[in-house]
């Protein structure tokens, strides 16, 4: 039989491989195998046959995955240790879907354990329309990058200051732009990601160039 237990969920996995460790039967014969002293000659061994001192064992691989050419090593012989009367452990970190699907056609127990993946803080997108307003520059543009690297669609962003453009316009807010500058600004800001994509350029790059120069 094949037990997997991987992840990057350090604690909760090592907690159920421990549990595993103590549901099996007492006095069984266990190997353990680092990914340092991995000899596939050996594994080879324990897959073949039992062993001249007991009739069953359990080995345990830890971290050997974190060489390649073991690992593609491994899940080439995983039908063979599906097979075999002995039993084989494989404590690894996160790995990727082939090499669950491997596992999986091989019949094995898999135990997948992830950390929970934290979510980034609602991004207030009307921070930029507040900056275009009091016509600062630098803050617009820190805004602006901080709302990208937050996952923001550009999209969004052209909204929330097309909005403020045209906001000020109808209630005549000429106190930090005068008039034109404002109708220029919605108006570039209208067409500006459609043109860029159609001319090939960097979407975002050009966004970003065009709040360093709008005013």
């Amino acid at each position: 039989m094949i037990y997997l237990f991987c992840g990057d969920d350090v604690k909760n996995k090592r907690s159920s491989y421990e549990k595993f460790l103590k549901s099996m039967p007492v006095g069984m014969e266990t190997f353990f195998v680092g990914k340092n002293d991995f000899d596939p000659v050996q594994t080879e061994s324990f897959y073949s046959g039992s062993g001249l001192f007991f009739s069953k064992c359990m080995i345990v691989f830890t971290n050997i995955f974190e060489k390649e050419e073991t690992l593609n090593f491994v899940l080439e012989k995983l039908s063979l240790m599906g097979e075999s009367e002995n039993d084989f452990v494989f404590l690894e970190g996160k790995l990727n879907k082939p090499t669950l699907d491997a596992f999986k056609k091989a019949r094995a127990e898999i135990n997948v354990f992830e950390s929970p993946k934290e979510k980034p803080d609602k991004f207030n997108n009307f921070l930029l329309a507040n900056e275009l307003e009091a016509r600062d520059k630098l803050n617009l543009w820190i805004y602006f990058r901080q709302a990208i690297e937050n996952g923001v669609e550009m999209e969004p962003l052209i909204g929330v200051l097309f909005w403020k453009a045209k906001d000020m316009l109808l209630k005549k807010d000429f106190r930090k732009f005068s008039e034109t500058e404002l109708k220029n600004f919605a108006a570039k800001l209208s067409y500006l990601l459609p043109e860029a994509r159609k001319e090939g350029k960097d979407a975002e790059s050009v966004f970003e160039q065009f709040l360093l120069d709008a005013f």
